[in-house]
């Protein structure tokens, strides 16, 4: 096999990889990747409606990719709404997402009406792209029962608006936020968190607060 062929057995695999991805913006940088690579395979061929084909698809990737990474750093692609614990819709998420989420929250055993609970969804446009449910532990503590961001989503950052710059918390009376003990896949210490032994606790006096609020 030569090594043109292959370049044009890797490009095809790499594009029908990309594919496969869940992740919009992981199928997206690997596709355009696998565009790049097919355009410099169809040019030494000499096949340039296939050429003309992959840029396009490539240039098509890339913007959507600016606009994707625009939006990681834009509070207003993502919406927070309270639910009641109890809300239809909120228990149809978690059981339709139950396999997942026991993935990265182990132990979560469902979500309960309690006066000190509350449940809130993560809304990019009309598609709910993850859950938060929070508890008053005591002691001006809010332990963080649920955090889960579902597949697609999880290369943006629902995360930094929900814990950073929501002021979802400043007015329960907690002092800090503590998550469960030992989450897989945490991602908390870029967003300020600290370590608490097998958690992670955020001072809620050094959350941002919308525009506005008191």
């Amino acid at each position: 096999m030569s090594w043109l062929d292959a370049l044009g057995w890797f490009g095809s695999a790499l594009l029908v990889f990309s594919l496969l991805q869940a992740r919009i913006l992981r199928l997206r940088v690997l596709n355009t990747v696998a565009c790049i690579i097919l355009t410099f395979f169809n040019a030494f061929l000499g096949v340039w409606p296939m050429v003309a084909m992959n840029v396009v698809l490539a240039a098509i990737n890339l913007w959507f990719i600016a606009r994707m990474l625009r939006e990681r750093n834009d509070e207003s692609a993502f919406t927070v709404i309270e639910v009641e614990e109890h809300d239809a819709y909120l228990q149809h998420f978690l059981e339709v997402q139950h396999d997942d989420i026991e993935r990265f929250n182990p132990g979560f055993s469902g979500v309960t009406e309690a006066a000190e609970r509350y449940a809130y969804l993560v809304v990019h446009g009309h598609e709910t792209v993850g859950v938060v449910v929070v508890r008053g532990a005591g002691g001006g503590v809010g332990q963080v029962e649920l955090d889960y961001v579902t597949e697609r989503y999880r290369d943006f950052t629902p995360g930094e608006f929900v814990w950073r710059r929501s002021g979802l918390f400043a007015g329960h009376g907690w002092r800090t936020i503590r998550t469960p003990d030992a989450m897989v896949g945490a991602y908390y210490e870029r967003l300020g968190f600290r370590r608490d032994g097998q958690a992670w606790a955020l001072d809620i006096a050094g959350v941002t607060r919308p525009e506005g609020s008191p």
